[in-house]
């Protein structure tokens, strides 16, 4: 069983919403009290922090906002700068190669694998563009931009279980905080000059997600600063 649940945008309503589980609400419930999730949780959001600090800013100046302009969204956990999670309980997790188009194309997915496999013989990473098969062991976590890099995984062994837990934030929803929290229609009759400095930067935007992303020597030099790991893991989301 498969389920997506938090704070969601896109796919035609005018506004961010909040993801339906129908039947499942119970176990949605469940899983947001976890109190072990709770801690996968927010982990994904300080490593998002630690390795990212420019792009977890940028998160938050778009999705916090949204959290208090409507305050009947439901965020999964308060200190997660992430707006929805998908939980696959399997009991053996496997997915074809795709990619998640509709979430931030520059930003990454906080994707955990779970379970009791021998990850020398299955459950590896695979990663199309960059020709990589990683072994993914239980309890490893990986920041992957999954709407721009082709990704899956390889079958565990007959008996295995692998499930796995994601957070990320839907494209849409940043979308909506730079069109004046509104459609691209909204904001054309709001204000035409808006409008057209949000189709300039548009063609600028990829240059611009991508220039938030880390150096190696960028990444060396927080490694080697001991502060740098208190601030990441303060959750301030």
């Amino acid at each position: 069983m498969a389920l997506n649940f938090g704070i969601g945008a896109g796919h035609g309503p005018p506004k961010p919403y909040n993801l339906r589980n129908g039947n499942h609400q119970d176990v949605v419930d469940q899983l947001r009290e976890s109190a072990a999730l709770k801690r996968l949780a927010l982990h994904q959001s300080a490593s998002f922090k630690f390795y990212f600090p420019k792009l977890y800013d940028y998160y938050h100046k778009h999705t916090i906002p949204v959290r208090e302009k409507h305050q009947e969204l439901v965020a999964n956990w308060i200190l997660s700068i992430f707006s929805a999670a998908a939980v696959n309980l399997g009991p053996e997790v496997a997915t074809y190669f795709h990619r998640d188009g509709r979430n931030l194309a520059f930003g990454p997915c906080a994707i955990h694998a779970l379970g009791e496999y021998n990850f020398t013989k299955g459950g590896h990473l695979v990663l199309k563009e960059p020709k990589l098969i990683i072994q993914f062991p239980p309890g490893c976590l990986i920041l992957l931009p999954s709407a721009t890099i082709t990704h899956g995984n390889t079958p565990v062994q007959a008996g295995e279980k692998r499930v796995s837990f994601t957070q990320y934030t839907a494209g849409a929803l940043f979308r909506y905080v730079d069109n004046n929290f509104g459609t691209e229609a909204q904001l054309k009759r709001k204000s035409k000059a808006l409008y057209k400095k949000m189709l300039e930067d548009k063609e600028t935007r990829w240059e611009m997600g991508i220039a938030m992303w880390p150096t190696v020597k960028e990444l060396l030099e927080r490694a080697a600063d001991e502060s740098v790991f208190e601030s990441a893991g303060s959750g301030d989301a």
